[in-house]
């Protein structure tokens, strides 16, 4: 028995409530059961250096968890003055997501970044992030559309999503809570399109090593709950 009760093929409640900032072009606060995620997407009229004059935008991400979105405060990574290892890599992942559906060309000169700040955290932030931001993007390019800016239709060649999974007391199991992953044989996080393409796969093994036939079983799993996840984002921009 899974420590929520759920069943292994079962996700968290998983809501996404749209345009929860006033100033952002786009945003959104993503929900997978007490992991809470809020995603801004914000416009900028300029691309990197090495982008200008291509006629190409761009789409990237940053990433990070408030001091009490955990159990005991966190230190703010600002104070430190430099960004921790663990945060680098989410956003970067995050970025390559979200790119991984977009026509940069078709988007032009412009910028666009999405802030994922961890509100609470409960397992599968960097998911609910990389799902959520699609999201707050959607809604920016939406924004943007409005204003003869763009086409969504030419900007956006699917949906992206992503989803977590794990080998909890020997049974695959999806999307999982804290108390799953801190405990899990093998922790493996899924991004995927809304088509089934697979855009990355990180999977780790804990003290004892994997099979195939397991991985398998964990892909199954990651694809009915991206395909489940997709649907909600399309019901949520509706």
């Amino acid at each position: 028995m899974r420590p929520s009760r759920r069943q292994p093929d079962e996700m968290r409640a998983v809501s996404f409530e749209r345009g929860i900032s006033k100033h952002a072009e786009g945003s959104c606060l993503v929900r997978f059961g007490d992991t809470h995620v809020l995603c801004t997407a914000s416009l900028e009229e300029k691309v990197p250096a090495w982008l200008r004059n291509s006629g190409k935008g761009w789409v990237t991400a940053e990433y990070g968890m408030l001091p009490r979105s955990t159990g005991e405060r966190m230190r703010r990574e600002a104070s430190s003055g430099k960004q921790g290892g663990r945060t680098l890599e989410i956003q970067r992942l995050i970025g390559r997501s979200l790119r991984s559906v977009v026509d940069l060309a078709a988007l032009g000169e412009f910028q666009i970044t999405v802030d994922c700040d961890v509100l609470q955290a409960d397992g599968g932030t960097r998911t609910a992030a990389i799902t959520g931001g699609f999201v707050a993007l959607y809604d920016c390019l939406a924004w943007m559309q409005a204003r003869q800016m763009v086409s969504i239709g030419r900007v956006l060649k699917d949906h992206v999503a992503a989803v977590s999974c794990g080998i909890y007391e020997g049974t695959p199991v999806l999307d999982l809570d804290y108390a799953e992953d801190s405990a899990a044989g093998t922790d493996a996080n899924f991004v995927m399109s809304g088509q089934g393409g697979i855009v990355e796969v990180q999977a780790t093994a804990e003290g004892a090593t994997f099979s195939e036939e397991e991985f398998a079983a964990l892909m199954a799993l990651a694809r009915k709950g991206i395909s489940r996840l997709v649907e909600l984002q399309k019901m949520a921009v509706s």
